[in-house]
Formats: C-alpha cells, sequence, structure tokens
C-alpha cells in the first residue's frame, strides 16, 4: 500500500506485492484464461463479488480503497508481474477494494477454485501468493478501508458489540464518533434520528443499516452465502472453533467437500484468549485470534466453505437421506455426515440485573474492542479457569485494578501453574477467593452503575462502583440443536462418543462425530481439540467408506 498502516507491513512490503518470475507465471496459466481489460474498465469493485484474482500480462490495475467519508484513497498500483486480490477472492466474498485498469490491460483469471487447486499444486508458488493475501487483509483491517463504516459513540455498547464482531471474523472496518467528526453528526441527523437507532452501519454497497444484529450486518457484506440449495457436502461442522478449524483444514485437505457453521465468529472461546503460551510450538505465546485466524484461513485454502454468523436450529439425521441442518435464517443444508463441534457457553451466574446488562457492561470476553472502554477504571472478573487467568493479565495492563472473584478456594484446581504464577506477580490483580457476584445495578441505557460481590464463609458483601464485569464462568455444552436426533447425552448435556470402538468420536447416531470441549470426556484444551479434529476425519472417511447398508444402521444404546 501506499501508506501502510504500521512499520511491520511497510518492512513486508515486498511479501505483500510480489513480482512474479516470467517462469512463475508460465506455470500459472494451466489455471487460468486469459482477460483482457479496457483502459478505465472495473476489475474489482468494493462490495461486490469479483470471479477471482487476476495476474497482470501487461498493462496495469490501479487499487483503490474508500475512506469512512467515501473519499478514494490509493492503495497500490498492479504492474507486470503482479496479481491482484486478497483473502477475499479466496473465499468468494465480495471485494474491499475498487481495480480499475489503466490502459488495456491483459491479464490472467484465476477464479477461486482453481486458485484451491493452485494452491495445493504449486505448494511454493502457492505460499508466496498466500502470505500477500493474508498481509494485504492484514493491511485492510489495519486501515478499516473498504469495510462497513460504523457510526456512533466510541463508548457506545452496541458499537463494541459491532466491532468485537468484526474484529473477531477479521472484517476490516471505520468507525466514526458524532463527537468528534461533522459528518458523522450529518449522517445521524438523517438516519437515526431517535437515539435507540444507532449505530448506524454503512455497508460497501451504501445500505445504510440502524443498530443492526450481527447477522445483519453480516449478510451486508457478503458473509452468508452457504452455496447452492442442492449441495450435499461430505461433512457439515457446526462450530468453527480450534476443534471444528481443525476439522476443516484436515477434512479439506484430503479432498472432503466441507461446510463450517458458527453463530457468531471463527475461534469460539479460544478466540478470545488473549494470549495462550502452552500451546505446543509458540515458545513466546500466541492470542487465540491469530491462532483461530491462520486456521480459519488454512481452511479456506483448501477449499472449506464457511457461514459464518448463522445458528445451526435443528439436525434432522432421518436415515433414508442426507441428513439435513436447519439454520437460523429458515434455509437448510445437507450433509453425508455432521461433525458436532459446538463446543462450551460460558454459565450465567445468578445475578441480580445481568441479563440486563449484557453488552452493557456484561462481557464475556475480552478483546482490546472492552480493553480500551474500560481504560484506567477497576473492572470484576469471575472465574477460575485459564481463560480467565488469560483475561486477567491482558486487562492488568489496561486498567487500574482487576478484581477476580472465584467461588473456590483458589486456582490451583483449575487454572496452569504459569497464570497462576503470572496472576500473583501483578500487583494490580485481587484475587478474592470463595466469593461470588451477586448483584449489578444500572440502567440498560447507561449501563452498569455498581458491582455488589459477597464472600461465601462469612455472607459479607461489598458494593463497589465499578462499570464493567467479565464473566469466565465454567462451561455448559451447545446442545440444544441436536435433541430432535437422538444423539446421546451424559446428565450435564456433553454428547457422548465411543460407542463403536471402530469410529471413537462417532456419536450414537452413525455418520454424527462429536469434538472438543462439547463431547463428554474431552479434556477441554486447545490442543485436545485439535487433535480430536484431526482424528475425526479419518474417522469420516471410514464411514463414507462404509456401504448403504451398513451405515443406515443405529448403534444400540
Amino acid at each position: 500500500m501506499n501508506a501502510p498502516a504500521s512499520p511491520t507491513l511497510e518492512a513486508r512490503r515486498a511479501q505483500m506485492f510480489p513480482v512474479l518470475a516470467a517462469d512463475e507465471i508460465a506455470r500459472l496459466h494451466r489455471f487460468g484464461r486469459p482477460r483482457r481489460f479496457a483502459d478505465g474498465a472495473h476489475v474489482l469493485e468494493t462490495g461486490r463479488v469479483s470471479p477471482g484474482i487476476y495476474v497482470v500480462l501487461t498493462g496495469a490495475i490501479r487499487v483503490t480503497g474508500r475512506d469512512g467519508h467515501g473519499q478514494e484513497l490509493p492503495v497500490t498500483e498492479h504492474g507486470p508481474g503482479n496479481f491482484s486480490g486478497e483473502l477475499s477472492q479466496l473465499s468468494r466474498r465480495p471485494s474491499f477494494v475498487d481495480g480499475v485498469a489503466v490502459g488495456e490491460t491483459d491479464t490472467l483469471e484465476i477464479d477461486a477454485e482453481q486458485l484451491h487447486a493452485l494452491m495445493i499444486a504449486e505448494a511454493t508458488l502457492g505460499e508466496k501468493m498466500m502470505r500477500a493475501m493474508i498481509l494485504r487483509r492484514v493491511a485492510l483491517i489495519e486501515s478499516g478501508a473498504g469495510g462497513p463504516v460504523l457510526i456512533g459513540a466510541a463508548a457506545s455498547p452496541d458499537v463494541a458489540r459491532l466491532r468485537s464482531f468484526l474484529s473477531r471474523n477479521g472484517i476490516p472496518h471505520q468507525l466514526l464518533d458524532p463527537a468528534t467528526d461533522s459528518d458523522a453528526q450529518a449522517f445521524i441527523a438523517r438516519y437515526a434520528p431517535e437515539p435507540e437507532q444507532l449505530p448506524l452501519a454503512i455497508c460497501p454497497d451504501g445500505e445504510v443499516l440502524r443498530n443492526p444484529t450481527e447477522s445483519e450486518l453480516a449478510r451486508c457484506i457478503g458473509m452468508l452465502d452457504a452455496g447452492t440449495e442442492d449441495t450435499v457436502y461430505d461433512a457439515v461442522i457446526a462450530g468453527a472453533g480450534p476443534a471444528g478449524l481443525a476439522a476443516a483444514v484436515y477434512a479439506g485437505s484430503e479432498g472432503l467437500s466441507v461446510l463450517v457453521i458458527d453463530e457468531r465468529a471463527f475461534g469460539g472461546q479460544a478466540g478470545a484468549s488473549a494470549r495462550i503460551e502452552n500451546y505446543l510450538g509458540f515458545p513466546t505465546g500466541i492470542s487465540g485470534q491469530a491462532l483461530a485466524g491462520r486456521a480459519y484461513t488454512q481452511a479456506q485454502k483448501f477449499g472449506a466453505r464457511m457461514l459464518i454468523p448463522m445458528e445451526v436450529r435443528r439436525l434432522d439425521c432421518r436415515i433414508d437421506e442426507p441428513m439435513r441442518l436447519e439454520l437460523g435464517d429458515g434455509r437448510a443444508v445437507r450433509s453425508r455426515t455432521v461433525v458436532i463441534a459446538t463446543g462450551a457457553r460460558y454459565r450465567r451466574p445468578e445475578c441480580s440485573n445481568l441479563a440486563a446488562m449484557e453488552g452493557r457492561g456484561v462481557w464475556y470476553w475480552a478483546s482490546p474492542i472492552e480493553a480500551r472502554m474500560c481504560a484506567g477504571q477497576e473492572v470484576v472478573l469471575v472465574g477460575g479457569g485459564n481463560s480467565a487467568g488469560q483475561a486477567a493479565v491482558f486487562l492488568s495492563s489496561h486498567v487500574s485494578k482487576v478484581w477476580m472473584l472465584v467461588r473456590g478456594p483458589g486456582l490451583a484446581a483449575s487454572m496452569s501453574k504459569y497464570l497462576i504464577e503470572r496472576i500473583a506477580a501483578t500487583p494490580n490483580i485481587e484475587l478474592l477467593t470463595r466469593t461470588e457476584l451477586v448483584g449489578l445495578t444500572g440502567a440498560r441505557a447507561a449501563g452498569i452503575e455498581s458491582v455488589t460481590w459477597r464472600t461465601r464463609d462469612t455472607a459479607k458483601t461489598e458494593t463497589r462502583p465499578i462499570r464493567h464485569v467479565f464473566l469466565f464462568l465454567g462451561a455448559e455444552p451447545s446442545t440444544e440443536w441436536l435433541k430432535d436426533c437422538d444423539v446421546a447425552v451424559d446428565d450435564r448435556g456433553f454428547v457422548k462418543t465411543a460407542q463403536n470402538l471402530t469410529l471413537p468420536l462417532q456419536t450414537s447416531v452413525p455418520g454424527v462425530f462429536a469434538i472438543g470441549d462439547v463431547r463428554a470426556d474431552s479434556v477441554k484444551r486447545v490442543g485436545g481439540a485439535i487433535g480430536e479434529g484431526a482424528a475425526v476425519v479419518a474417522q469420516i472417511h471410514g464411514y463414507l467408506a462404509r456401504s448403504p447398508e451398513s451405515i443406515r444402521r443405529r448403534i444400540p444404546s
């Protein structure tokens, strides 16, 4: 880009915009077709899906983005040997930038399907191109160019909700705050005369949404394409946490057709972890978002389709046809096998006014967005597991104090030793054991005003003027959508497996598998989830290889 958003990206400019050698371009010809553009013709258009990427043979493609005010921003100019595109083209999503031919321009058009084939068949060249596309997306995220524009107060809970959704899904976006931007004030006067209509979201195609849901925002930026209605997938994976993403990577790399569905964002609970330091191969640690983001891109490299955010409402596993998953928007998808990787969600404590304050100061994750909202303030964090410990350490560098509440006598039973030691060494984290959250005061419009907790041994309560509460309390399995399919669960609702020793990750229903945190007796660790995601693919192959008669037979309970 002409003005990269960070020194790191400036240093990697050559990787972001590599010039392909003549022999490399020659190898690409078997994956593409010649395409000529007249001077001034649109090659890419913001908000529209392009057929794929374009390798410039002669001429040039001038690429521009758009800022929050609709003004054109120069990005780069692709000359001979350069190629257009970033991750949007890999995943068949609308473009975040505009591209116009400069002079008569001859290109090699490589569509998304052939791009996936290229990545696998030409490993070294594919690696060079993939790295460039990833770095270009990072630059777009840092600049915000091309994505939706949010208009509202930076401290607004609904702004935080939408920004968190976009950030966790790797979508570039910009925020215009009416407190400092006159254009934002004019937009609000025209489109949102009532406060409850804020924030506004301006889609890349110009559509204006008033205080949209995450699904409404996702639809306007082209995130919810599941393919054609008559597609029958080899595997539909419900859940895009570490287990589901690992299954998608391995299944896609082995030639299976894969669809991944998640109701919020890729990464699951792990995706909200500020730093994971005990995952194999990352001695300095890695954020859950970075780890999940790499897996998400890797799965798409191997052809996996992503449908996020989308709720799976019901599994129909009738045995006389491919299984059918009913979705939150009324659509349905069909598959020969289903992988349950929906994980577990944090429990809600018995606490007055909690439901009204969710998204208004009550948070179930701790990202940089929430950290900025409570910078310099005191916060309460409830929970004693690894995710809670990672969040406490992360928040401690932004806030004045973290009050960490745990119901038990300490952290040793549920938290890794390195996190316990780090919490003990952090002066602005105060651990309160055998203590529970009991009350919140505040109004929905203004958010939390005070927090009350109680010591379990003495019943003594304490109330403090704190406006932000972070909850990381245990886990409840996300399995309601399975109730019509007779999938066996244990007394806590986790999915039971290993009823067939040949396919140990298969459930009580043939062709339905369970992996990760949602599975009974799983280790509830990122490494274990990823291992199960890899292992389940071999079992899917084993299931698909069996005769129709045998795969229709129910496993006795």
